[in-house]
């Protein structure tokens, strides 16, 4: 299984990301529980997010990726997704 970092820059206005926000965290919910998902979060005062995933391929990844409900109402204006090797700390 392999580490991933992805980011998502927000195309779309505070209230249009809060009127989704809720399926969206729902959708996020549910992939930490299977263990896809390892943290995610907005950065401070960016209209931006960091997620950390583990998946089988950037293929995988970009596929489930896909499904989240803040990219099928096309809120995200760029995501990039990065294969990272984590060193130290949990998920080294």
């Amino acid at each position: 299984m392999k580490t991933f970092a992805v980011t998502y820059t927000y195309a779309a206005s505070a209230e249009e990301l809060s009127a989704v926000r809720p399926i969206h965290r729902e959708w996020l919910a549910k992939q930490l529980a299977s263990g896809a998902l390892l943290a995610s979060g907005p950065m401070v005062d960016m209209p931006t997010a960091l997620l950390i995933w583990r998946a089988e391929s950037l293929e995988e990844l970009s596929r489930l990726l896909d499904q989240d409900p803040f990219d099928i109402a096309g809120f995200i204006g760029e995501r990039t997704i990065a294969e990272w090797n984590p060193v130290f700390g949990p998920w080294s």
